[in-house]
């Protein structure tokens, strides 16, 4: 995709600079700063910034999974109130990600459009992908952290302190099975789907669809006998996964080829979607038109740039699982 070098914005096909030997590999993040109640050095002595209301703010787009995560923890933790949002138009051009107004971002750095000037403002020599999301410090002008899953782990405790919300979408007892969870759904879903719409080789897409669909048969399965991911409680592993599952019907099987079944062909990971998307609060950063838009205006995989008139989604009639067994979410304290 369009990166920068050096400091630099350079134009490029969308996933270019992460084909290696015709396989999709995401390029790591790196800003991965963090924000504690207090703003105290964490374990290692590591300094954080402390969490503040009005402070911070998150830049997103509804067509990318990764940044999906991150608004639907903003909501459930009831944090619209104490942190800032902006929202990206869904296509990606040359300029990459690309507001639709001029943003204001703080003091220190004008009024901007582009997403790589948040990147050159923080460190004016990067070089690499540009990307979403960026959880920003408006007070010091830089990005904290521009890695979801870390984003993830802020948005659920940092700012506590601030809305009373105890929430918890990572309880301490259910970590190891969460983090079983989030490694196999990385790789084989999250990623995987990329992997199989950005495959350069035959086999470098056999491989990636193949691992898809065993791990989504074993969700199917999985999912027939537990309420949610690690069985009674719904925890952050759950979101992680329904950020692909929503997109998976209307983008990933046509766009990425991601074309054995749909979702809606499995009857308990399409209750399960139908569940999650119905949370309050969750349908509400979900944009079906926005992430048809996006994907599908993506040259190397539709060179047409013709954006499908479907397929009919149902994510609001009623989900059949209340007859499992499952207690919600743990709240801390």
């Amino acid at each position: 995709m369009p990166e920068l070098v050096n400091g630099v914005w350079v134009k490029g096909d969308v996933a270019a600079s992460e084909i290696k030997n015709g396989a999709f590999h995401r390029e790591p993040t790196r800003f991965r700063g963090w924000i504690t109640p207090d703003g105290a050095p964490d374990a290692d002595g590591t300094p954080t910034r402390p969490a503040e209301a009005g402070r911070y703010h998150l830049y997103v787009s509804y067509l990318c999974p990764w940044a999906s995560r991150t608004l639907i923890l903003r909501a459930l933790k009831g944090l619209e109130g104490i942190i800032g949002l902006s929202v990206s138009l869904p296509v990606l051009g040359e300029d990459g990600w690309t507001y639709p107004t001029d943003e204001d971002a703080g003091p220190h750095l004008p009024r901007f459009r582009f997403q790589h000037q948040l990147y050159t403002a923080s460190d004016p020599t990067y070089s690499g992908k540009v990307s979403v999301p960026v959880l920003w410090d408006r007070r010091d002008g830089r990005i904290v952290n521009n890695e979801s899953a870390d984003i993830l782990r802020i948005l659920n405790s940092a700012f506590d302190g601030l809305t009373g919300n105890r929430l918890d979408f990572y309880p301490e007892a259910l970590r190891a099975d969460i983090d079983q969870w989030n490694a196999l759904i990385y790789e084989t879903v999250n990623n995987g789907v990329y992997r199989c719409g950005f495959a350069k080789s035959q086999s470098s897409y056999d491989s990636a669809f193949d691992a898809l669909f065993a791990t989504l048969a074993r969700l199917e399965d999985h999912l027939g006998r537990n309420r949610y991911l690690v069985g009674d409680w719904l925890t952050e592993a759950d979101w992680r996964l329904f950020v692909t599952l929503v997109r998976f019907d209307a983008a990933y099987h046509g766009a990425f080829k991601c074309n054995l079944h749909r979702i809606a062909d499995c009857p308990n990971l399409s209750g399960y979607l139908r569940e999650l998307y119905q949370w309050p609060g969750v349908a509400d950063t979900v944009r079906i038109d926005d992430i048809k838009a996006g994907y599908y205006s993506i040259a190397t995989v539709n060179p047409t740039g013709i954006v499908p008139k479907g397929p009919l989604l149902d994510l609001t009639s009623p989900h059949g699982r209340d007859a499992l067994p499952g207690r919600g979410i743990v709240t801390r304290g």
